[in-house]
C-alpha cells in the first residue's frame, strides 16, 4: 500500500432507483492510522459510502481501490471484508445467532479458525469490551446498548485493520456511550465513524469530514467548540477566521 493508503475512491457516483445522485464524483482517501469522523444531513450519502467500501453496493461510475487493488466484483470484496469491519446502524442487522458467544464467534469461524479457536477469540473480545458473563445471554433479549456493544464485539473479533461505524451512539445511554468512547480510544486500529453527535466525534476522531451535494470534504483538523450556529447543512466542526 502506498504510504499506508488503505481506501482510495476516485470520481465515485451512486444513485438509488427513483432518486438523483447521492454521490456525485466523490473522491476519498483513507490511510492507516486515520481516525476520521463523518457528518452530513440525512440522505447525504454517509451510509452509502460505507456500504460501497465493503461491496454491499456498487457504484454507477468511478474507481475504488482497497488495500492496493481495484475492487469491482463480489469476489474482490471477500478479502476486503476480512480486513475492514462494518458496524451497521441497526444492531439487529448484525446479530442473528441465538447466543452472544455464537454471534461473536461467527466471524472468526468464517476466517477459518476452529470452533475452539473461534470461541476463545470471542471470549477474549467480550472480556476486552467489559462484557464478561454475556457469553450465554440470549441475543434478542439484550438491551439496545448491550446489543450495540455485542455488535461491536462481532466486528472486533475478526481483528480488522479498519473499522467503519455507522451511527454507533444511536440508542445509547450516557454510560454506554462513555464506555464506547473508551473502547474506541483504546483500539489499535484505524476507523471511520459516521455520526450526528459532534461531542462523540470530538472525543474519538482526529478529523471530521462533511458530506454535501454528493461530495466529501475535510477540514485540516478538528476544532471542537460548544457554541452552535445555524448552517445550511446542519451542525459540523468548522474554523473561524479573525475579522
Amino acid at each position: 500500500m502506498d504510504n499506508g493508503l488503505i481506501i482510495h475512491m476516485q470520481g465515485v457516483s451512486f444513485a438509488y432507483p427513483g432518486r438523483g445522485l447521492v454521490l456525485d464524483g466523490l473522491d476519498f482517501s483513507f490511510h492507516q492510522g486515520n481516525r476520521l469522523g463523518l457528518m452530513g444531513a440525512n440522505g447525504s450519502g454517509k451510509t452509502t459510502l460505507l456500504r460501497l467500501i465493503v461491496g454491499l453496493l456498487k457504484p454507477l461510475s468511478g474507481r475504488i481501490e482497497i488495500l492496493g487493488r481495484t475492487v469491482k466484483e463480489e469476489k474482490d470484496f471477500v478479502r476486503v471484508r476480512e480486513r475492514i469491519g462494518l458496524l451497521f446502524q441497526d444492531a439487529d442487522d448484525q446479530l442473528f445467532s441465538p447466543t452472544v458467544l455464537e454471534d461473536v464467534a461467527f466471524g472468526p469461524l468464517n476466517l477459518g479458525k476452529t470452533r475452539e479457536e473461534a470461541r476463545a477469540v470471542a471470549r477474549n473480545t467480550l472480556q476486552a469490551l467489559g462484557l464478561e458473563g454475556f457469553e450465554d445471554r440470549i441475543t434478542h433479549k439484550l438491551s439496545g446498548g448491550e446489543k450495540r456493544l455485542v455488535s461491536l464485539a462481532t466486528v472486533l473479533a475478526m481483528q480488522p485493520d479498519v473499522l467503519l461505524l455507522d451511527e454507533p451512539t444511536t440508542g445509547l445511554d450516557e454510560s454506554t456511550e462513555t464506555r464506547l468512547v473508551e473502547i474506541l480510544n483504546g483500539l489499535d486500529c484505524s476507523y471511520l465513524v459516521v455520526s450526528h453527535d459532534m461531542d462523540f466525534l470530538a472525543k474519538t476522531t482526529d478529523n471530521i469530514g462533511y458530506m454535501s451535494d454528493g461530495k466529501l470534504s475535510f477540514d485540516e483538523e478538528v476544532v471542537p467548540h460548544t457554541h452552535i450556529h445555524v448552517h445550511p447543512h446542519g451542525r459540523y466542526t468548522h474554523e473561524h477566521s479573525e475579522k
